[in-house]
């Protein structure tokens, strides 16, 4: 199933002798444990990423003539890879981009966790003051006796 021979699971059960449904059992849990097998949607549109990334890399190292074979096998379209190599490609490209960025935005995020900080730390002093004479005034009753009476 895997590449470079990329079989599908109806000839590697008939060569085997094993059941469809057991290999379909084992891929799916290769997929579980994270391994990229092909799908075996006959349309690229129940794909995932991984799934794409991993026939991006599969052809990478091809000619045109061995990337249509390829294609033919897996119901794909060469100009299909050739436009998620691309986004491969312009995926490094932006989190590049975004890493530069990244400075100017924790340069505010910085100066609102200060100001948070110091809300913070008005708050607790206040609440802490209220506790304070909370207990005091407990105490003062305690002492000397409850003004109600």
């Amino acid at each position: 199933l895997e590449a470079p021979y990329n079989r599908t699971i109806n000839d590697v059960a008939t060569e085997e002798g094993i059941s469809a449904a057991t290999l379909y059992n084992w891929r799916k849990q290769a997929r579980g444990r994270g391994r990229l097998l092909p799908n075996s949607s006959p349309t690229t549109e129940g794909w995932g990423s991984a799934e794409k990334f991993n026939a991006v890399l599969e052809t990478a190292a091809l000619n045109e003539e061995e990337l249509a074979e390829y294609c033919r096998r897996r119901g794909l379209y060469p100009e299909q890879i050739r436009r998620w190599r691309a986004s491969c490609e312009q995926a490094n490209e932006r989190s590049g981009q975004e890493t530069s960025r990244q400075p100017e935005l924790s340069k505010a995020d910085r100066k609102r966790i200060k100001e948070l900080e110091h809300e913070l730390r008005r708050k607790d002093a206040a609440l802490a003051e209220t506790a304070a004479l909370l207990v005091l005034r407990k105490k003062i009753q305690a002492i000397w006796g409850d003004e109600e009476k």
